[in-house]
């Protein structure tokens, strides 16, 4: 790709929720790169599976890489959690979702996914997803046995096929994407998903001009409809390098990554 350098613009908001004592999502947004990451519920200890996956990611500083060279990342941050798993056995079933959003060498977008985490993508006043659930709702829909409409509100939507659990047979799937400057990229927790339209979340989008001032809005609205889970939001601006000033090199953390393992990362 020529042209101007481009970078993210990104910034997240994440909430416990009324109904949950724990906040078991994590994210963080940098000029490089941002993602969200959602602890496995019924499962020991997601706000630390969340939080260890997003924290050893960021620290690999995974900017402007083969796609390959992400997938590796992923997969090593994926040990970590295994890892933690062999120093405490009662850790044992621990898993996260992911969602992160890369540059590759070519100037190109890089979308990591496993779970149900969602990424979206609004251009030109239209809102899209581009990731694809791994859930069972999702595997009834792909077979014609529940119907687009139906799937929001069908009591297993929540039950999901693929996590990060320090498993050697997990996976995140990297897809490629053409980076075009104006769009916006928001990626979420279900917490947003399962009980907010896609036509109110992009009312939000194009309501503000900020991510910070978009992300949120989305929190907020799905504490609105009553969300019983926790909520996170991690909007992304693309932009050229001159439009973002000085930019954030530096990855900012939030929810449970806010709240654990808060060493310091280089800034270069």
């Amino acid at each position: 790709m020529t042209g101007p350098r481009i970078r993210l613009r990104a910034a997240a908001h994440s909430d416990t929720g009324p109904h949950r004592k724990v906040n078991q999502d994590a994210a963080f947004t940098a000029s490089w790169g941002a993602a969200v990451a959602d602890g496995v519920g019924g499962g020991p200890a997601g706000d630390l599976a969340s939080a260890a996956l997003v924290h050893r990611i960021a620290a690999g500083r995974p900017d402007r890489l083969e796609p390959e060279r992400l997938g590796i990342i992923v997969r090593e941050a994926n040990w970590d959690l295994r890892a933690h798993v062999e120093r405490d056995p009662s850790l044992h079933g621990m898993a996260t979702t992911f969602t992160g959003l890369f540059f590759s060498s070519r100037d190109e977008l890089l979308l990591a996914h496993t779970g149900d985490s969602r990424a979206y993508r609004l251009s030109g006043g239209v809102l899209a997803q581009v990731s694809r659930d791994d859930s069972l709702v999702q595997a009834l829909v792909d077979n014609g046995i529940v119907s687009l409409a139906d799937a929001g509100s069908h009591p297993r939507r929540n039950i999901i096929t693929a996590s990060l659990s320090g498993s050697d047979r997990d996976v995140a799937a990297v897809a490629t994407h053409e980076p075009v400057v104006g769009d916006r990229w928001l990626l979420y927790s279900d917490g947003l998903s399962d009980y907010v339209p896609d036509d109110e979340i992009r009312v939000r989008l194009l309501s503000h001009a900020r991510p910070e001032a978009a992300a949120e809005a989305c929190v907020a609205l799905a504490l609105e409809a009553g969300t019983r889970d926790n909520v996170t939001a991690v909007v992304c601006d693309v932009v050229t390098a001159e439009d973002d000033g000085r930019g954030r090199a530096q990855a900012a953390f939030y929810g449970a990554a806010a709240e654990r393992f808060m060493e310091g990362l280089d800034s270069a």
